[in-house]
């Protein structure tokens, strides 16, 4: 989906954990309305500098914006409410419920958290209980999951639970959201129906997302603009072609340089 500018703007931000930048100095862009891809390798601080931006962790020093807004260091529960949201590598259910009450339980400010409500607000709480009923399973539906809306979610696949993670997003107006390694251990079908959700959501709703992925075919797929990380700096940005074929990639993914650049297409 064509981008209406940068949603996010990141500007020399660091995380340091005594002696060591995680994040050393990182400055970029997040355009909106766009799948971005996030790609390096391993202790690249691309997951730090994620948890960094969703509030997770302080930096050390650098500003995030977020729509011109400075939200450096406000804490998740500020950021969910502005739309930004994150989901991580494990997936994070309340195991013993369904899958439709997971979803059910994201939305905040719900009137049946209120005592008070609960002694005397007993029919708004049944209306709002019935239409985010009615959300969650049309959630479902479009994940093409509704068969699960009943099961447990702790019995559920490790790839159905990161469509479930993706489902927690489209149960509030969210405007950013960072997935990280949402292919991690889940089978090519699986992989192709998240991959079909997030491109529907992009082109169908505006969604703005942030990958981190090692699979360079998911990548490919998906993002409109890749950003590669190395050693906690911004190495390359653009097309997924450009930043297979740029020499400092290819070393910091190697160590080799372009005397091995036919190997470039395991990045």
């Amino acid at each position: 989906m064509a981008g209406n500018g940068a949603i996010i703007e990141v500007d020399s931000l660091v995380k340091q954990f005594g002696g060591f930048r995680a994040v050393d100095g990182a400055t970029l862009q997040i355009e909106d309305c766009a799948i971005t891809g996030l790609i390096g390798p391993n202790g690249a601080g691309k997951t730090t500098l994620f948890n960094v931006i969703a509030g997770v962790l302080a930096p050390t020093s650098g500003t995030v914006r977020m729509g011109g807004e400075d939200i450096t260091g406000l804490p998740p529960h500020e950021l969910f409410h502005k739309g930004l949201l994150r989901t991580f590598q494990i997936a994070h259910e309340f195991s013993s419920m369904s899958c439709r009450e997971n979803l059910m339980m994201v939305p905040g400010a719900q009137s049946g958290e209120s005592l008070w409500n609960t002694w005397f607000g007993r029919k708004r709480i049944a209306e709002e209980e019935r239409a985010l009923r009615a959300k969650a399973d049309e959630v479902l539906e479009f994940l093409t999951v509704e068969h699960l809306a009943d099961h447990k979610a702790g019995q559920i696949s490790g790839g159905q639970k990161k469509l479930l993670e993706l489902g927690r997003t489209m149960m509030v107006d969210a405007r950013i959201v960072f997935l990280d390694e949402v292919g991690a251990g889940v089978n090519r079908t699986l992989l192709n129906t998240i991959g079909d959700a997030i491109i529907r959501l992009n082109k169908e709703r505006g969604y703005t997302f942030v990958v981190i992925e090692h699979d360079m075919d998911f990548i490919d797929r998906l993002a409109d603009h890749v950003i590669c990380m190395a050693e906690g700096k911004v190495l390359a940005e653009g097309s997924l072609a450009e930043i297979k074929a740029n020499e400092q990639v290819i070393e910091a993914y190697l160590g080799t340089g372009l005397k091995n650049k036919d190997q470039v297409a395991t990045l």
